[in-house]
């Protein structure tokens, strides 16, 4: 794909996910933080430099252009806006009370209706199989919520913007492998990038909005950088919960007798 303009950037990391060696920190070859090297110690005459760990990253604003500039997708780019549910049946986010906010709030990126709306997708994985030794990779994934629902989900259109490596989980060090991706989803949120429309057969200055994540709770706690663990886990109730700890377990328990008081509630609670 590199020769279609839709490679992919090899960035240094720490071992620990503290140094991002990009941007202002390009030019480091330590860590700023606990002073260990950048590089590999050279074995004989090698003459290359090594990173410990590379991070990969797939520029979206590129992907994201090719949706307009072919005939097969440029079309149904504007579908959302012509869209109407039936019978109050939510058949796309465009259906959702989310998506009409967004659209009162930022009346100015809604008059265009070819302006992007995408959806963030995390998650963490094993690539060696359930029997091998435990790795932790992450891939993040783009969706684009302008596409009808027999599209948006479809494996070629679903846009893979960067490989994180393990072998070990992020936690919230995860803020510092997405610099790359965030700092260009702040452009173009902010700065337009000038598109061709094979579908109007003209330019338009195209800007996009992350809408929503996606994925699982303990992922979100990574994401959001709210506490999944603990008497403040629920990030719907917050402070004002009925939380208490089994006495026996030593568990913390959103369960009361009477009532559901939260929305977060375990397995073993629900038996």
């Amino acid at each position: 794909m590199k020769p279609l303009s839709l490679g992919y950037q090899k960035i240094d990391m720490f071992l620990n996910f503290y140094v991002f060696y990009h941007f202002e920190n390009a030019e480091l070859t330590e860590c700023m933080t606990c002073g260990h090297s950048r590089y590999k110690p050279r074995i004989g005459r090698e003459k290359t430099l090594v990173a410990y760990k590379k991070h990969r990253y797939f520029p979206i604003t590129p992907r994201l252009q090719r949706l307009f500039m072919s005939p097969r997708t440029a079309e149904h780019m504007t579908w959302h806006q012509s869209h109407h549910a039936v019978d109050e049946v939510m058949v796309h986010p465009s259906d959702g009370e989310a998506w009409k906010h967004f659209n009162s709030v930022h009346p100015h990126f809604s008059a265009e209706s070819r302006n992007v709306r995408l959806g963030l997708c995390v998650d963490r994985f094993n690539p060696f199989g359930l029997f091998a030794a435990p790795y932790s990779c992450w891939p993040v994934i783009i969706i684009v919520d302008n596409l009808p629902p027999g599209m948006c989900m479809r494996p070629e259109l679903m846009f893979l913007s960067m490989v994180i490596p393990g072998p070990s989980s992020l936690g919230r060090n995860i803020d510092v492998c997405l610099r790359s991706l965030i700092d260009k989803l702040t452009q173009l949120w902010s700065s337009e990038a000038l598109t061709y429309d094979i579908s109007r057969k003209q330019n338009f200055v195209m800007r996009a909005a992350l809408m929503w994540t996606i994925n699982d709770f303990p992922v979100y706690g990574m994401v959001s950088g709210w506490s999944t663990y603990g008497k403040l886990e629920c990030p719907y109730c917050m402070e004002n919960n009925n939380v208490f700890t089994l006495t026996n377990m030593g568990k913390t328990s959103f369960f009361t007798v009477t009532v559901v008081s939260c929305h977060r509630i375990t397995s073993t609670e629900r038996t």
